[in-house]
Formats: C-alpha cells, sequence, structure tokens
C-alpha cells in the first residue's frame, strides 16, 4: 500500500502542474497584458490628414511617436507635395527616386560612344572628325557639359519636389515647435485647455479600470471606444482584468497643434505613472506590481469642434524604447 501511493503522489503533482501551466496558457499567448492600460500599449486612432505625418519631437518625447498599428483613416498617396512632411516610412522609400529619362539618356550617349570608338569612326563617328586625337578631345569635352548640364537639370527639379524627411524630423517652419519656445503654429493652446488634457488622462483610465464604457464614449471618439471596448472584451475573454490606479501626471509638452476640416487638434507629449497590475476574476495578480509604480510616455491627440465643445481623444501613440 505504501509502494502505491508513493507512485500516486508524483502523478499528483503532474496533474497539479499540469493544471496551472493550462490556466497560464491564455496570458502567455498574449505577452501585452504588462501594458494592459487603456490603449494597450499599441499606437492607434486617428490624427486626421496628420494621421501617417511622424509627430515633430518635443522635451517630453524627444524621439516622437511610433507609427499607428490601429487607424481608420485610410493611407494617402505616398506622394508628398511641397513642405509637407513625409508619411511614416516615406522617408527611406522616397530618399533614392528613381530617373529613367536621365538613366536612358546616359545610356545611349554612353552606348553610342562605346560602338564608334569600336568601329574606328570615334565617339559620334566620322561626322565630327573623330579619327584625331583633337577630335576626341573635343567630343570627350562635349559629352562632360552636357552630362553637368543634364545632372543640374534634374537635381534643381528634384529640389523643387522637395524631399523627404527621416522619421521624427520636421522641415524648418513647417509645424509647431514645443512647448517652452514659441508658439506653434496653428490655433492657440490655452492653460484651460492643458487642463483638460491631464484630467481626460486620469478619466478615461478610470473609466477604463471601471471598465465603463459609456463614460468613455463622452471622452473620445467612436474609433477610440471601439478600440478600447475590442481590448475589454480581450481580457475578459481570458479571464482578466486590468485596474489601473493612482495616476500622477509629471510631464508633458504640445506637439502639433493645428486646424481642418472645421474641427482642432492637438497632439500632446504626457508623462504619467501609476499602479498597472491585472488580475484574474478573483482578484489575484497576474502582471505587474501593486506596490511599484509604471511610467509611461505617450502622445495623445485631441479633436473638438472649431474653437468650441468638450476634447475629445482620438489618437494615443506610443514612443520608441530606447
Amino acid at each position: 500500500m505504501k509502494k502505491n501511493s508513493s507512485r500516486l503522489m508524483p502523478r499528483k503533482s503532474i496533474v497539479l502542474a499540469a493544471s496551472a501551466a493550462l490556466t497560464m496558457l491564455p496570458l502567455l499567448a498574449h505577452p501585452d497584458v504588462a501594458d494592459a492600460r487603456a490603449g494597450g500599449g499599441f499606437s492607434m486612432g486617428s490624427r486626421g490628414s496628420r494621421t501617417y505625418s511622424a509627430p515633430a519631437p518635443s522635451q517630453t518625447a524627444p524621439f516622437g511617436a511610433t507609427p499607428f498599428q490601429r487607424t481608420m483613416t485610410p493611407r494617402p498617396q505616398p506622394t508628398p507635395g511641397y513642405g509637407a512632411r513625409a508619411p511614416f516610412g516615406g522617408a527611406m522609400a522616397m530618399a533614392q527616386p528613381r530617373r529613367p529619362f536621365m538613366s536612358g539618356f546616359m545610356g545611349g550617349l554612353i552606348g553610342a560612344g562605346l560602338f564608334g570608338m569600336m568601329f574606328g569612326h570615334g565617339m559620334f563617328g566620322s561626322g565630327m572628325g573623330g579619327s584625331g586625337f583633337l577630335g576626341l578631345l573635343i567630343q570627350l569635352a562635349l559629352v562632360f557639359f552636357i552630362v553637368r548640364w543634364a545632372i543640374r537639370r534634374f537635381a534643381g527639379n528634384r529640389a523643387n519636389a522637395g524631399s523627404a524627411m527621416p522619421f521624427g524630423m520636421q522641415r524648418p517652419g513647417a509645424g509647431p515647435v514645443p512647448q517652452g519656445g514659441q508658439q506653434p503654429v496653428g490655433i492657440a493652446i490655452t492653460a484651460a485647455d492643458y487642463q483638460a488634457f491631464q484630467q481626460a488622462l486620469i478619466n478615461i483610465q478610470t473609466a477604463w479600470s471601471q471598465q465603463n464604457v459609456g463614460a468613455m464614449q463622452h471622452m473620445a471618439t467612436p474609433e477610440m471606444v471601439s478600440y478600447f471596448s475590442s481590448q475589454l472584451n480581450d481580457l475578459a475573454s481570458r479571464g482578466a482584468r486590468n485596474v489601473v490606479s493612482d495616476i500622477r501626471f509629471d510631464r508633458g509638452d504640445l506637439v502639433e497643434s493645428w486646424r481642418e476640416n472645421g474641427f482642432d487638434y492637438a497632439t500632446v507629449a504626457m508623462q504619467y505613472s501609476m499602479i498597472d497590475i491585472t488580475t484574474d476574476m478573483t482578484g489575484r495578480v497576474i502582471e505587474g506590481d501593486p506596490s511599484n509604480r509604471t511610467t509611461v510616455t505617450e502622445l495623445w491627440t485631441f479633436v473638438r469642434s472649431a474653437g468650441t465643445g468638450t476634447w475629445l481623444l482620438s489618437a494615443i501613440q506610443q514612443t520608441p524604447r530606447r
């Protein structure tokens, strides 16, 4: 009997370990639980016509923001006009534009010259007296001036068309500057607006922790509410719940402010800290530390009717991790 009980003990331990592993599988399959606050650590939402443009760097977010992973804004044509900032990822794609006419023109010159030299007619045949050394020098000089003219011509056209800028950079005078310098080009942002942005940060995170989608509908655009609702449903399907508490606004500055199509937009870089934990349905902490604060820096974009109305959250963007 003792031998049988000793054999049953390891089997019972194995069963218990397997059960615990199965319980954790849904969480292992979703490594973003650690960033389970409102937004879930994703860049999502819309910034109007600037959705695919890189936000300017600021003191709070010197490295800008990551491109949107979730947005309902259609992607525009990847050919910004004069003075426009390049879209996310567009700098490398447009850094070296192809010039088929230039390639064909130069190829024709070189091909014709080599053909003439191979058959003893000089660079351009006997019509220019290329049989002598002096004729060859004249032809080489002619080719040099033609090539130099062509290079200047196409370089000038490319400069007029505008060139792409790296991600996170701005053309001089193309957009606003961070708070603390001159007032950004665009709409004026008042002290009351900054207070509204800070309060929205706290209210949205609080409604998120309470799983109060109805309250979020009065604080964010329908697009952002749909993302929040989807994230809450995803957590619930895994038997988890995220709770954010003791939110403290640390610092922030204005990145951009502008008006388009009857709406005001403002993108603000905000650094804040909080207690961010994820629990199961029994209240047991499965992610995060209730004793230590988590500090994050995000770019929040707000929108309202031009000059009036309440600011609504329209986008959250993460900052690159360095």
